[in-house]
């Protein structure tokens, strides 16, 4: 318990202080997930719309892929994107690896397959009944698409919450690829990995305190969006 009571009063000195490393590591643990979040929805919303909404070939391996990539072990994609942006590597001649850019790549494949299988369950609940309805009212593709997106916009936005929760906690592919260098690549889960590796309890609790205060603020301000509209006032 003095532990925890330590690593509690320790983030709280950490926020309020003002202590330019501690606000520098917030501040790239939030670029970098909200980065790849943003990334994994551009990517992962028409995706995982074409695979809920139409019929082709491959159809069903696309989803069961997209199933298996959210159950897949983060450093199972850290070593796939340590590979490729390895000097020796495909894509090597970038020198991306050990950036966070690198990081974001990571972890928008990780974040990617969430979206997609989550969307794509979202809009096969919706009443298939719906679309008819839509171009039977003379709604053009587009319109009919985005009327579809409202109709089942809290699950598409549970799905967003579930992909920001893969990245902002994850810390497997996100060392693999970062190489946690103090200053450049190091976010709040790493710099908790370090801290413990060397014996600093409190402040590795500290520093998950705070990843946990973020996360929570961040699904806050998506929780009052999504259930803005659904609660009588």
């Amino acid at each position: 318990m003095d532990v925890l009571f330590d690593g509690l009063v320790d983030a709280i000195g950490l926020l309020l202080s003002g202590d330019r490393d501690t606000w520098s590591i917030i501040a790239l643990t939030l670029r970098v997930s909200l980065t790849a979040t943003a990334i994994a929805i551009l990517i992962g919303l028409p995706l995982g719309a074409l695979v809920a909404l139409a019929r082709f070939p491959g159809r069903r391996i696309v989803l069961a892929a997209a199933n298996t990539g959210m159950g897949m072990p983060p450093v199972v994609v850290g070593l796939f994107v340590t590979v490729l942006l390895w000097r020796s590597g495909p894509l090597g001649g970038l020198g991306l690896l050990y950036t966070p850019t690198a990081m974001i790549i990571a972890q928008s494949a990780i974040a990617t397959p969430v979206v997609v299988a989550l969307v794509a369950a979202a809009l096969q609940q919706v009443d298939p009944d719906f679309r008819v309805q839509m171009r039977a009212l003379g709604a053009t593709p587009v319109r009919a698409f985005a009327a579809l997106l409202g109709e089942a916009r809290l699950p598409l936005l549970a799905g967003a919450m579930a992909a920001f929760g893969a990245v902002v906690s994850e810390v497997g592919a996100a060392q693999m690829v970062g190489g946690n260098l103090a200053g450049q690549t190091r976010v709040l889960t790493t710099a908790a990995v370090l801290a413990t590796s060397q014996g600093q309890f409190s402040l590795s609790i500290a520093f998950g305190l705070i990843l946990l205060l973020i996360a929570f603020g961040v699904n806050l301000s998506l929780t009052l969006v999504q259930q803005r509209r659904t609660v009588p006032r």
